[in-house]
């Protein structure tokens, strides 16, 4: 064998072969060695041993420290971090509330590394001879790493596509074509779908997660390439969804079976992550919103500082009797597992629904209610081994009842049909009422009732207050019914971002992700924002890449 070189496509693009990552982000698998020629035939426990790395690399991709559940959801209209006055947190995160965002953050080269280390892993298990003879696993390798490459083509569009393992010496790879990509990724697919397996088992890939993926990406093509002029892509998302819906799949009884620590008996859950005790934890998110001081409620033993802020004007589109707000949610005075109120210097803790700014003056730590919605189990972390529901059937009827709205019906299927499918959801929110839980075509596709437009109050506590405020509304919102149940049912599931950049603002160019103003952050002039600047270190590493459209050389 001639004298060659095993890169990693993350060491191409940034220019280092080892990856220093912060916080939570872990990918310390050698990943480039050389690939021994394997002749004989793996028994199971290898088999899962050698994959291993397929699955380990979406927990950072999802999980990480800065990784997608951050940056989908940070970067909209329902949560944020501020600067929490006399905590901290705020530098970090006030550019991804503001769509200020630049190629040196941190949130980008994160989720940039994280989602090229599962693209290398694949395709070192794919040029592994002891792997390529199973086609049962071939097909699983190559529907997780047009996963990976799905992500990097959300993100960032414009990005490298290899699939090959082993280059020589000096190799770089080329910036592909964004429609290049998206062939190849739809091709890539549809070539897996209905060879990977029909169980459904937690961290393993199916068919039915491959055709749900396969309608996202026909569900995202028009905003992605902003041409909303060819809706066939609308009718093969349907498709798509038809088959997951034969699945083995129902709706869960309750919105929280699908947030518990184990999610793996929620018959609702089509692909899903799972995290354990010591081995594989991550889900931060009760350490990210609660209080120090609220730990007491649960008597979780995690750090915990109060980062996190939910915006009130994403809380008043909840409507009275939808439990999902009591499941999501607590607000007011905080009381103890023993029953007693919990006190900060002597003062009774008490979230508060109402917040400053995100950075003028910033939060006050008692502001903003707080995350509820992933179990924290009594002298846990927190919910650090909480299971990730990546994909799930409530997401599948959404998808298929947003098609048939863009189309006006789809094959023998009408907009009342999108109706029934948004109130089967809904009907487990609110107790089963049919009075409350019904909705109509005409409501969906009717304005959102977000009041979108800038609301802070730049006065420090204790001061009078000094408010202000822009109104927009969200009656010019296409679709504004069904864009606020999309954000009621998924909060915190890292869905947000897509969603707005993918519902528009009538009569303009522009979409709700950059054309409306929520909390502290304003209505953008061009639609740059819907892709991320590519890393700095990406850029500097290789010469081939160019900077996404509106960031600078």
């Amino acid at each position: 064998m001639k004298s060659i070189i095993n890169k990693i496509i993350l060491s191409a693009a940034i220019g280092t072969a080892g990856l220093a990552f912060s916080g939570c982000t872990n990918l310390d698998e050698t990943l480039y060695q050389d690939i021994a020629s394997e002749t004989h035939t793996m028994s199971e426990s290898e088999l899962e041993a050698t994959i291993a790395p397929v699955y380990s690399s979406l927990r950072d991709v999802y999980w990480g420290w800065f990784g997608m559940s951050d940056i989908m959801d940070m970067s909209s209209d329902v949560w944020g971090v501020p600067n929490r006055i006399g905590i901290g947190w705020g530098d970090l995160y006030i550019p991804m509330h503001k769509h200020d965002f630049n190629s040196e953050m941190g949130f980008f080269e994160v989720n940039w590394n994280n989602n090229f280390a599962g693209v290398n892993a694949c395709n070192k298990i794919l040029a592994n001879e002891a792997i390529t003879s199973n086609k049962d696993i071939v097909a699983q390798v190559r529907a997780y790493r047009a996963l990976y490459y799905y992500n990097l083509f959300d993100l960032f569009r414009n990005i490298p596509l290899d699939t090959t393992f082993v280059h020589e010496s000096g190799w770089l790879p080329d910036q592909a074509d964004p429609k290049t990509t998206f062939d190849w990724i739809e091709s890539e697919l549809k070539a897996v779908a209905d060879e990977c397996p029909s169980k459904v088992e937690m961290g393993k890939i199916n068919k039915y997660a491959v055709h749900m993926l396969l309608a996202k990406l026909y569900l995202n093509h028009n905003a992605w390439f902003k041409d909303d002029n060819d809706k066939s892509w609308y009718g093969k998302c349907i498709d798509e969804i038809n088959e997951v819906i034969k699945g083995p799949f129902s709706l869960a009884s309750t919105y929280s079976a699908n947030f518990m620590e184990d999610i793996s008996s929620s018959p609702e859950i089509i692909f899903g992550i799972p995290f354990e005790n010591k081995y594989a934890g991550g889900n931060y998110m009760a350490n990210l919103w609660q209080h120090n001081a609220g730990r007491a409620r649960w008597n979780f033993s995690g750090w915990a500082t109060g980062g996190g802020a939910v915006f009130p004007q994403f809380l008043d589109t909840y409507e009275k009797g939808d439990t999902r707000y009591d499941v999501t949610w607590t607000a007011g005075q905080q009381y103890a597992m023993d029953g007693s109120a919990i006190l900060v210097d002597g003062e009774p803790l008490v979230y508060t629904r109402e917040l400053h700014s995100i950075d003028n003056p910033g939060c006050y730590p008692f502001e903003s209610e707080r995350l509820i919605k992933y179990e924290i189990k009594s002298g846990d972390f927190g919910t650090s081994y909480d299971d990730v529901p990546y994909f799930r059937l409530a997401d599948a009827y959404y998808m298929k009842a947003e098609c048939l709205l863009r189309l006006g019906g789809y094959k023998d299927e009408t907009e009342d049909d999108a109706a029934k499918l948004v109130t089967a959801v809904r009907m487990r929110a609110f107790n089963n009422d049919a009075t409350l839980a019904t909705v109509t075509a005409e409501q969906l596709k009717g304005g959102s009732s977000y009041n979108y437009g800038h609301r802070e109050n730049t006065a420090k506590q204790g001061e009078p207050d000094n408010w202000v405020i822009t109104e927009e509304g969200g009656a010019d919102i296409e679709l504004g019914g069904l864009l606020d149940e999309y954000a009621k049912e998924f909060v915190c599931e890292g869905h947000r971002r897509d969603d707005l950049i993918r519902f528009n603002i009538k009569g303009t160019n522009m979409n709700v992700y950059c054309g409306k103003s929520w909390f502290c952050k304003d209505a953008e002039t061009d639609r740059h924002c819907d892709i991320f600047p590519i890393p700095k270190k990406a850029l500097d590493g290789n010469s081939k890449l160019k900077q996404n459209p509106g960031y600078g050389s």
